[in-house]
């Protein structure tokens, strides 16, 4: 029989997902202090118990208290006492700090080229014409094996592309250089928000995130969120390109007792707001897959109606706290979230979801055939661990002793698009390198007749080359090899480049 991960209580019974249909994903939903962080909290330490490592955003900081054990009060022993608890043990779960501006965590990074031109242009707020000549440069890249790694590649790209835009036309098409203009103006903007920090290397290993302890309990990854937060497209393109590389880069693995990984999304609502109807069936797609792969993805956010109708009809475990409702809007809000539950003929859905108190929710998991049950009314059964933040020089602490820390600190500035066409990449430079062997063998010997200066200058010619009788450079052996060097760095680095549904690298 599969293991369970026990959320709540009611009437005595207990509320659990079960392991192996974990991954058919879920939600929970909730206005603002009714214990939504809490739920979240008690699933994650939940599957870390069972194996089962955790991704999940931190937005309001008190999440990294899952690293410590909780503390059995009064009040708490009495409110488990009154939900039929009986069997509380205070327990913490092992723990990794991850920070896209490496102050509260490991720097997490990735590239240019992986996170791609799809949601790059969500990124940038680029209009479809816009969001069509940033795809044209990605492709101008990825056709000349020009590896974008970090903000001064994509920005020496574009203005090269921007400033050959008529050699590209016949091949690409026209690119507006007023399009260019915006792209430029728009990572400028990113910039100013600290983008650039989460754009370099070393990038982040999804693998890194799938660490099981020597006690076989699953390692809960906790990305600091609170500054990421502030800017909206930066948070959800960064976890969406998570979600990309995992469903990318993992293997299908079918039905398993348990997930391979667990994936919160806090505060999903901006996911979704102002998606291009392209992203949104990409996504819907992504989540639709993922499950194969072995990864649950739960979304959390206030209403269930913030969720797009294509994503939530796949989310099977659900959890719906308390909503208000003041106006005619909240009122439909209400009863929309009401209707997302399978009906309970013992109480009335719609009016429960307003008369609930924190820490109490409408719960409906799916059963053993994958179907949703009857939604409870129940109680969520608080955390093992502390309900809090850590303090500030334990998370040092935990940042410091990581075995992922000495791998993630420091920044590495290799050879990328911004050296490459720095030292005078052109697309002439790309035709020379196709020529063929006869060609060069009679400008050399043409070259040879008119400089029938001896030995020293046949060595000249040899080594450095000479200048043809129209002034082009014909290579001696020192530029070939030169050349040659430079070729195989890049072919190295970018060959057989083929892009994902959300436009990242496929490796």
């Amino acid at each position: 029989m599969s293991e369970s991960i026990v959320v709540a209580k009611s009437h005595g019974k207990d509320l659990s997902i079960i392991a192996a249909l974990a991954n058919r994903h879920g939600l929970i939903t909730g206005a603002t202090g009714t214990g939504k962080t809490v739920t979240l909290q008690k699933m994650a330490e939940g599957f870390s118990k069972i194996g089962v490592p955790v991704f999940l955003a931190d937005v309001k900081g008190d999440l990294t208290g899952i690293g410590e054990k909780g503390k059995l009060t009064e009040k708490l022993q009495a409110r488990l006492a009154s939900i039929e608890v009986n069997n509380w043990q205070p327990d913490s779960s092992p723990i990794e700090l991850w920070d896209v501006f490496a102050e509260k965590g490991i720097p997490v990074r990735s590239t240019v080229s992986d996170i791609g031109p799809i949601l790059l242009g969500q990124l940038l707020d680029l209009n479809n014409v816009q969001a069509g000549v940033l795809q044209l440069v990605f492709k101008i890249a990825d056709d000349n094996n020009l590896l974008l790694i970090d903000f001064k590649d994509l920005r020496a790209l574009i203005q090269f592309v921007g400033d050959n835009a008529k050699k590209f036309t016949t091949q690409y098409g026209n690119i507006s250089l007023s399009s260019i203009g915006a792209i430029q103006r728009g990572l400028l903007t990113l910039e100013q928000q600290g983008a650039e920090f989460f754009l370099g290397e070393p990038m982040l290993n999804i693998q890194d995130l799938m660490q099981v302890n020597p006690k076989g309990y699953g390692i809960i990854n906790i990305l600091s969120a609170e500054k990421l937060y502030n800017s909206p497209k930066l948070y959800s393109v960064f976890l969406l390109w998570l979600l990309s590389e995992l469903f990318e880069h993992l293997p299908e693995v079918g039905d398993l007792d348990k997930p391979k990984l667990v994936f919160f999304f806090d505060e999903a609502h901006l996911l979704f707001n102002n998606i291009s109807p392209a992203l949104l069936e990409k996504i819907e797609q992504v989540v639709r897959l993922i499950r194969s792969k072995g990864v649950g993805v739960y979304f959390s956010s206030q209403n269930p109606s913030d969720i797009p109708d294509t994503v939530l009809g796949q989310l099977g475990n659900r959890v719906q706290h308390a909503l208000r409702a003041f106006t005619p809007k909240d009122q439909k809000a209400v009863k929309v979230a009401a209707q997302t539950m399978r009906a309970n003929p013992s109480f009335d859905t719609e009016k429960a979801i307003m008369e609930l108190g924190v820490g109490e929710a409408l719960i409906s998991f799916l059963d053993e055939k994958g179907s949703p049950n009857m939604v409870e009314r129940g109680y969520i059964i608080a955390p093992s661990s502390k309900m809090g933040p850590m303090l500030p020089e334990d998370q040092l602490t935990i940042i410091r002793q990581s075995c992922f820390y000495n791998k993630y600190a420091q920044t590495i500035d290799r050879q990328s698009a911004y050296e490459i066409l720095k030292n005078g990449f052109s697309l002439n430079n790309q035709s020379d390198q196709n020529s063929n062997g006869s060609d060069i063998k009679r400008d050399d010997d043409k070259n040879n007749k008119q400089n029938n200066g001896g030995l020293l200058n046949f060595l000249s010619t040899l080594l450095f080359g000479t200048k043809g009788p129209r002034g082009g450079q014909h290579d001696g052996i020192t530029q070939k090899i030169a050349k040659s060097a430079t070729r195989q760095v890049v072919n190295q680095i970018g060959k057989q480049i083929t892009r994902g549904i959300l436009g990242g690298l496929k490796k």
